[in-house]
């Protein structure tokens, strides 16, 4: 077979993948050369005949590449003369990209306060946040997500209520009846995506920019950037055995609203105590202030009875109670809800909706039924068991004098606990020295304010979760760390 004839322009380099669109790929590569000047103005292409040969295509396929080129401008026909590369002017050459540097304040203040990138990777010790996911029924939750995607009710269908399913919310303030001893009205429940939305709706409508904002130092930082995205002024209030220091709150000044997580504060562990819980509302209702409560994972309580919440306290409709599922089913779930006082529903619905139409209905749906049927009850019973075990082997085998670090402390509730350690440096060589050997450590010194004029002694620490792996892991990872840190 004869070879093809030599092309009167140099289109080496390219290539055809035959499992995508031949014409389209040709087209784009002929486009790219013409845009970037390699095919100049004037050049005349090669035959369809011999570019398909030198390609190994069809002819057709040579065509319809032409004929696009030929539709948006960038060739032209001579009669009786070929196709040759249209004059440059009349190309439309696409602006190179620009860098441009924008600087609103909100993107300013973004730059500063949001969220790292989670941890990537299956759980594995001691990973905080995670609940015991591995204990999932996902069997069970496939079977009722089944049942209700097989037929599911036309008038599900359609646009929902941003405020979330009805029987949803009906079964949440049930249980929130039941578990917690706090009486609300379904209409007064948000569906939210999860606990981290319902505290951005918060900061929306609750903050303008220059207020003040309390929250806990340490204290969970998610929330922080929330509000100092909204423009609030973060005031840092001190923590010790009995929760948030009131007595501080009170000489701070005014501020709008104070975020709390008294059932078990994040990441200290400790519990609001009830003289300070009623202390916080008699603030609020001084300061004509909101408190957002978020009980993240209240239902891990091992020992002793629960002090009921702030909203169940509540007697003036200044507490927002932040719940979610996703510590006891899995964070993946991204399904949480949002307690109001009555004044506050209708608003939080409408500008929830403007943010996302409404949650999506499956998710809701299953849950629902997850509940109704009693899984949900039983799931917890189970989750608080293993998180108990989980507890205790992390108790029972920790190093019992970890040079520079204090005493495990006892562990009532939650799924992690905080340990001192006597300096930052300390700190840091302990987590270097764990994350070489696979075992995730968290520092304490990153939970609190950059501000922060506490002594280093004070700041520095170690966090652990307890829950998110099995007891022969948490073993495998204490005798790791045992042999990193040669104990």
């Amino acid at each position: 077979m004869p070879l093809p004839a030599p092309l009167p322009v140099d289109l080496s380099g390219i290539r055809l993948d035959p499992a995508q669109g031949l014409a389209r790929q040709l087209y784009q590569a002929l486009r790219e050369r013409i845009l970037d000047a390699r095919l100049a103005s004037g050049t005349r292409l090669p035959a369809s005949r011999d570019l398909a040969g030198l390609l190994g295509i069809s002819r057709n396929t040579v065509t319809r590449a032409f004929d696009q080129l030929y539709a948006e401008g960038y060739v032209q026909g001579r009669v009786g003369a070929g196709t040759y590369v249209a004059e440059l002017a009349a190309v439309a050459r696409p602006a190179p990209p620009v860098a441009r540097q924008v600087a609103t304040p909100a993107l300013q203040r973004l730059a500063s306060h949001h969220l790292s990138p989670p941890p990537s990777g299956p759980p594995r010790a001691f990973r905080v946040g995670v609940p015991a996911f591995d204990l999932f029924p996902f069997e069970t939750w496939a079977r009722l997500s089944a049942r209700f995607w097989r037929k599911p009710s036309p008038a599900r269908l359609g646009y929902g209520d941003p405020a979330g399913d009805a029987q949803l919310r009906e079964l949440i303030a049930a249980y929130l009846r039941n578990s917690r001893g706090l009486h609300c009205d379904p209409a007064q429940i948000l569906v939210t995506c999860g606990a981290q939305q319902a505290i951005s709706l918060c900061a929306q409508l609750l903050i303008e920019p220059g207020d003040r904002v309390a929250i806990e130092n340490p204290g969970y930082r998610a929330a922080g950037h929330a509000f100092a995205v909204a423009g609030a002024q973060l005031v840092g209030i001190p923590v010790d055995g009995e929760g948030l220091d009131t007595a501080t709150l009170e000489r701070a000044g005014r501020c709008r609203l104070a975020y709390v997580t008294p059932s078990h504060q994040y990441p200290t562990g400790v519990t609001l105590s009830l003289a300070r819980r009623l202390e916080l509302l008699d603030w609020a209702e001084r300061h004509d202030s909101w408190i957002i409560e978020d009980d993240y994972d209240g239902e891990y309580r091992y020992s002793g009875t629960p002090l009921a919440p702030l909203a169940a306290l509540d007697r003036q409709g200044r507490v927002l109670y932040v719940g979610t599922f996703c510590k006891i089913a899995f964070p993946a779930l991204r399904l949480g809800y949002l307690v109001l006082p009555a004044g506050l529903a209708e608003s939080f619905a409408r500008r929830r909706a403007l943010d996302m139409r409404h949650s999506e209905i499956g998710t809701q749906a299953v849950m629902a039924e997850f509940i109704a049927a009693g899984h949900f009850q039983r799931h917890i019973r189970r989750m608080r068991g293993a998180a108990r075990s989980r507890r205790d082997a992390l108790l029972a085998g920790w190093p019992s004098a970890v040079p520079g670090c204090a005493p495990l402390p006892v562990v009532e509730a939650g799924l992690h606990l905080c340990v001192r350690v006597d300096s930052l440096a300390r700190e840091r060589e302990l987590i270097a020295v764990a994350a070489a050997v696979g075992v995730e450590l968290n520092a304490l010194s990153d939970y609190w304010l950059a501000d922060s004029t506490e002594p280093e002694a004070q700041r520095a620490g170690l966090v652990l979760g307890f829950a998110a792996v099995p007891e022969a892991q948490i073993g495998e990872a204490l005798q790791a760390l045992r042999r990193a840190w040669r104990l």
